[in-house]
């Protein structure tokens, strides 16, 4: 080693040593004078010995070269989001289903962590090193930040020792601090630019610059709160003792987190935070709770987009006064007619709200909402405003009370309300224009049929153009009449017509999911194709006792269900749509041997490689064949599916007794050999 590479080395290893104390113990050893000095130095001498310089070296935060657009990413272990609680009633409901799973009665433990208002991230380390960002996505496929997230500083470039898996990824929220975000607003006044309204718009909007080197320029920072993938090394059966796992590997971890028990525990900690919310450098929007005992999470699993072994337990929203100008009402695609308060402008929780949701008539009812009247708004989980309640003491004479239409605002078709519902909706179906709008856009959407360019603008000019009236009509579209409309050109419509063309081969689930029946979303429509072993015929002409036996469908859902599919009209719709269109997709074998069901009960790892597939199709094939696929080791495991380069979950498996598959045993197991 010459004595260049030497004192390179040093320097790093001390940069690196200072950055852990400053970003994770957030206990600065050396003044930032210093520090400094060492940052020029080490600049100094990587420009004299370029051939020295290393990805993982603390100077090489920030790319050369400007990107044209990012790249998708897939994640290898969904990001699922969070289901909520606003309430101690709620939250004591979620700890009553937690230990009803378990069949426990003693007190769970729980890991409680502030919940940031920042921007969900995944980051892979291979052999120690940062080699991909992305961002969260749809939860399953998000967008490569690797070279803007290289730019935040309290994100090690190395991880620390030698004891972390070879392959780990770690998700964690990027956000910017209240002080960060007041000099970025305070430098933008200076400099004549537009301020940012909020730090969590700031941090995205500087996740997702396309030069890596104006992320730079951003106070960005993170918080790590979980992993996904890992392979090649051991973690900690306990969540807590993960995060500290993490934090011996120079990742940094919110200083809050704490180990609480059952739902005192899990309320005292929400009470502290909350009143030190304020005090906090960063904005957080509530706490989230996670079951401490990582075999625990196995044994409860998920339950459609949500994990059943955690929740977010949400602070009330933030609230303003002020007054509604005039109700208008909104037809849904399903024909809901949602009164719609139109206010007074009033900046809350971090935007500008100029409307409202009234949810429904009996809404308006029980709290005696009218025109004119002062309310209270809020953003009700900081995301849809709904007015709270009516300032009776400011009400102004002549108030209107809020009447619900005896016709569509859309279509002028009779509006109706079954009893027992709340909500009241147009009779008119798909001839409502409102409703044909809708239900076109959830059709084309990315969770159900998919149709890339089919987006909300252009559905608006063919439905107002009357060019599409119905579901069949997307696939008698051509490229004259598309090149004709606004913003499409030749090729835009060539591609869409691709992509429309693309779409009859689907899944059975997705194509459910797509015609919107009522209430039947992703894991319902999931649920019913594998219970009917993707037999379309069998699912139409079941009746309301045979599908209440399909797993998570009660009544009401099953007689929206049964309903759907009674309709003359909608069961022409898919009788064309699969016959005459071409509508299709893969239908797993079913031989006495190999039904839908086969594998029913049953659950399966995977790890390593495997030369006949990739192993997101291998999970598809075992949830074909009615196979639950999870992503760790434990006793109640069925089998390891093992492929080459397995890691340690193959050593795991040998240890608990676990069955281990290779590829060939794995082929079998799904008739593919």
């Amino acid at each position: 080693m010459t004595s260049a590479t030497k004192k390179i080395e040093t320097l790093r290893a001390q940069i690196r040593k200072h950055d852990y104390s400053y970003y994770v113990l957030d206990d600065p050893s050396i003044p930032d004078a210093e520090y400094d000095r060492l940052m020029r130095e080490l600049i100094k001498l990587e420009q004299q010995a370029p051939d020295l310089i290393t990805p993982d070296s603390p100077t090489q935060r920030v790319s050369g070269t400007p990107l044209d657009a990012f790249k998708q990413v897939k994640h290898i272990v969904p990001m699922l989001s969070l289901s909520n609680v606003f309430s101690i009633e709620e939250l004591e409901a979620f700890n009553k289903r937690v230990m009803d799973k378990l069949g426990v009665d003693k007190p769970i433990e729980y890991n409680a962590e502030p919940k940031l208002d920042g921007l969900a991230v995944s980051i892979v380390y291979k052999n120690g090193q940062l080699v991909q960002a992305a961002t969260r996505g749809d939860g399953a496929t998000g967008e490569d930040i690797t070279e803007n997230v290289r730019t935040i500083r309290s994100v090690p470039l190395r991880l620390e020792g030698k004891s972390a898996p070879s392959i780990l990824e770690v998700r964690g929220e990027v956000f910017i601090s209240k002080h960060g975000f007041a000099q970025m607003n305070e430098n933008a006044r200076k400099h004549g630019n537009k301020e940012f309204v909020n730090p969590r718009n700031a941090a995205a909007g500087s996740l997702r610059q396309l030069d890596a080197k104006l992320t730079a320029q951003r106070p960005l920072e993170m918080f790590c709160y979980g992993v996904g993938q890992v392979d090649g090394g051991k973690l900690s059966n306990s969540h807590n003792n993960m995060l500290k796992q993490l934090r011996t590997w120079g990742l940094r971890v919110c200083p809050l987190v704490e180990l609480v028990k059952g739902v005192k525990g899990c309320w005292d900690y929400y009470e502290k935070i909350h009143q030190l919310r304020d005090q906090l450098d960063y904005e957080i929007d509530g706490i989230v709770y996670k079951v401490n005992n990582k075999t625990f999470q196995e044994q409860l699993g998920f339950v459609s987009r949500a994990p059943r072994w955690a929740t977010a337990h949400k602070f009330p929203a933030q609230e303003e006064i002020t007054t509604i100008n005039e109700v208008e009402f909104q037809v849904g695609r399903t024909g809901a007619i949602t009164p719609v308060a139109k206010l007074e402008p009033v900046f809350v929780g971090g935007v500008t709200v100029s409307n409202a949701t009234l949810h429904n008539m009996d809404e308006v009812a029980r709290k005696d909402v009218r025109v004119g009247d002062t309310v209270i708004i809020r953003r009700a989980g900081d995301v849809i405003p709904e007015v709270v309640k009516v300032v009776l003491e400011r009400r102004v004479k002549g108030a209107r009370k809020i009447k619900l239409p005896k016709k569509c605002p859309q279509c002028s078709a009779e509006i109706v309300r079954v009893e027992g519902e709340a909500v009241a909706r147009c009779i008119a179906g798909f001839v409502c224009p409102a409703q044909r709008k809708g239900a076109l856009k959830h059709y084309a959407s990315r969770n159900a049929m998919d149709i890339e360019g089919l987006g909300d603008k252009l559905i608006d000019q063919l439905v107002e153009q009357k060019i599409v009236e119905n579901l069949i009509d997307i696939y008698h579209l051509d490229e004259a009449t598309l090149s004709n409309l606004d913003r499409m050109g030749t090729k835009s419509a060539q591609n869409l017509l691709a992509a429309i063309e693309k779409s009859k081969m689907t899944e059975m689930p997705k194509f459910i999911y797509g015609l919107g029946i009522r209430e039947v979303g992703e894991a319902t429509a999931l649920a019913l194709a594998e219970y009917f072993e993707y037999d379309l015929a069998r699912l139409m002409h079941a009746d309301e006792e045979a599908l209440q036996a399909v797993p998570d469908v009660g009544p009401v859902v099953a007689g929206h269900i049964h309903q759907f599919f009674s309709h003359q009209g909608n069961q022409q719709l898919v009788r064309t749509l699969c016959d005459e269109i071409g509508i299709s997709w893969t239908v797993p074998e079913s031989d006495g041997n190999s039904s839908v069901s086969q594998l029913s009960g049953n659950s399966y790892v995977l790890t390593g490689t495997l030369s006949s597939m990739s192993r997101d199709q291998a999970s598809q094939l075992l949830r074909a064949k009615g196979g639950k696929v999870v992503s760790s080791i434990s006793k109640n495991t069925t089998a390891l599916i093992a492929g080459e380069k397995a890691g340690s979950k193959l050593a795991k498996a040998e240890k608990l007794g676990v069955p281990v598959l290779d590829e060939g045993e794995f082929l079998t197991l799904v008739d593919m050999e």
